[in-house]
């Protein structure tokens, strides 16, 4: 995972380089009142539309590979996350963004490696 990437980043520092590209999701964002009435209809308030995020995925960190990993995040409630364009194969923008839904599962303690980390970055 030495390895890393120009079109992620995290505060203009390149991530490291996933097992595979992240699925990236967009959502609308409905307003507290939208919801169906007594006949079933759905009235929707929409208040932001296509907020995005990125679902990334490493099968195999190193101790020192993950502790790089959340050095990106550490202390940090929200980010500048740069990302590819949607549409476009060679442009990036940035968001700002934090980091959800996190998860790892401890390997093995004598060889220190970790394996399937996971987690989200959603757009705010």
């Amino acid at each position: 995972m030495a390895q890393t990437v120009d079109f992620y980043r995290i505060d203009g520092v390149p991530m490291p380089a996933p097992d595979a590209e992240p699925v990236f999701t967009f959502t609308d964002l409905d307003a507290s009142d939208a919801g169906r009435d007594e006949s079933g209809v759905m009235h929707r308030v929409v208040v932001r539309e296509k907020v995005g995020s990125w679902s990334f995925a490493y099968s195999h960190l190193t101790d020192a590979e993950y502790a790089a990993l959340l050095a990106l995040f550490a202390g940090k409630a929200t980010f500048a996350f740069t990302h590819p364009k949607p549409g476009s194969s060679t442009e990036t923008q940035v968001s700002t963004c934090y980091c959800s839904n996190y998860s790892i599962a401890w390997r093995n303690a004598r060889t220190g490696t970790w394996r399937n980390c996971k987690f989200n970055i959603i757009q705010c």
